[in-house]
């Protein structure tokens, strides 16, 4: 899981960071092909999310037992999101053919570029997560939300406290 339930206030922290065309310290691996001022204007972000209503989550598949992944070192290497998965920011997951949160038309989850074991995980997938009600976000292989949605018009905007979620 990458991604659950969203606080609005975070969703305005990305929007904020999203509007700061100055900031461009992740392009190299998150957007590296795409004008950050595109951001919002191609739908890879918005103002008001799905995350936000609890109702979206951001996932992906992985290979049990799932192995521990290190956290990010601020100031190593960007490698784009789009190259090779054995180049890329280490992570437990299946190969899918981008990283998570690339912002990149192969991203797209029937993007026809992406083909073999890649295509058969998203679509796999995709599959699974529609025969429980979650419909794809066709431009994120890894965005689903729940249909009917229970909030379909509220953007919850409670903290979430580290305790509730380590269990202690």
């Amino acid at each position: 899981m990458y991604d659950c339930y969203r606080p609005q206030r975070a969703v305005d922290h990305f929007v904020r960071w999203a509007k700061d065309l100055d900031d461009q310290s992740m392009k190299g691996e998150f957007y590296p092909r795409v004008d950050k001022s595109r951001l919002f204007e191609d739908g890879y972000i918005a103002e008001k999310s799905g995350h936000s209503r609890g109702s979206t989550v951001d996932l992906t598949l992985v290979r049990l037992p799932a192995l521990p992944t290190r956290p990010y070192r601020p100031g190593e290497r960007l490698t784009p999101c789009f190259a090779p998965k054995s180049e890329r920011f280490p992570d437990n997951s299946v190969d899918m053919g981008t990283g998570y949160d690339c912002f990149d038309t192969l991203s797209h989850t029937d993007d026809p570029r992406i083909q073999g074991v890649q295509r058969a995980n998203r679509q796999f997938l995709k599959r699974t997560l529609a025969e429980v009600g979650f419909v794809n976000l066709p431009e994120e292989w890894w965005h689903f939300t729940h249909k009917p949605e229970l909030f379909p018009d509220t953007y919850f905007d409670f903290p979430v406290d580290r305790r509730a979620v380590a269990g202690r």
